[in-house]
C-alpha cells in the first residue's frame, strides 16, 4: 500500500512541490499503521486459524507462536516502505543502501546472538528480524529528519491528517494492482 507514494512523491517533486513529500509520507504512516492494527488479530490468532485450515498441530502452534513475536516486525513496514519511497522519489537511494547494510550487519549479529548464542531458536530468529528492521527504521528517519532532506522533510504536520480518505483508496487500488 506504500506504492502510493510513488505516484504522489513523484509528482509533488516534479512539480517543485518539495514540502508535500513529508506530508504524504506522513498520511502513509497514518494508513498503514491502521492497517497493521486492523491486521493484528490475525497474528494473535494464527494458531487456532492455521489449525482450522488443516495444519499440523506442532506446526500451527510453532507458527503462531512466531507470529506473535513478528508483530514489532509488521509495524516496522508501515514505517520502512514509505521511507524508502519519500527517499527513493528524491533519488537519495544510496542512503537506503547504506542503511540496509547497516541492518544486515545488525540482524547477522543478532540472529547469532538469539539462534545459536542464546539458543532461541525460531523465536530468536524472529527478534532477530524485529530489531534489524526498526535499525532500517531508525536509520532513514535519522537521516531524513536530521537534515538530510531539508526541503522534503518540514517536520510534523497536522495537514497529514487531511484526504486520508483520498490516500486511503490510492493506497488500496496500488495494493491490489501489486497483489
Amino acid at each position: 500500500m506504500a506504492s502510493a507514494l510513488e505516484t504522489l512523491c513523484g509528482q509533488a517533486y516534479g512539480a517543485k512541490r518539495y514540502h508535500m513529500l513529508g506530508i504524504y509520507m506522513q498520511r502513509s504512516w497514518i494508513v498503514l499503521f491502521c492497517c497493521c492494527f486492523l491486521l493484528l488479530p490475525l497474528y494473535a490468532f494464527a494458531t487456532p486459524v492455521l489449525k482450522l485450515l488443516g495444519q499440523p498441530d506442532d506446526v500451527a502452534e510453532l507458527s503462531g507462536q512466531v507470529a506473535l513475536w513478528l508483530i514489532p516486525l509488521h509495524f516496522s513496514f508501515a514505517f520502512q516502505f514509505p521511507l524508502q519511497r519519500f527517499l527513493q522519489c528524491q533519488l537519495k537511494n544510496h542512503v537506503v543502501a547504506w542503511v540496509a547494510l547497516v541492518a544486515l550487519l545488525v540482524n547477522v549479529l543478532t540472529s547469532w546472538l538469539f539462534v545459536y548464542v542464546w539458543g532461541f531458536g525460531v523465536v530468536g530468529a524472529a527478534v532477530a528480524l524485529d530489531v534489524s528492521w526498526w535499525v532500517l527504521v531508525a536509520g532513514m528517519t535519522w537521516y531524513a529528519m536530521r537534515g538530510g532532506c531539508p526541503l522534503t522533510w518540514t517536520g510534523f504536520s497536522v495537514q497529514a491528517f487531511s484526504g486520508l480518505g483520498e490516500f486511503l483508496k490510492l493506497s488500496a487500488a496500488a495494493g491490489v494492482m501489486l497483489w
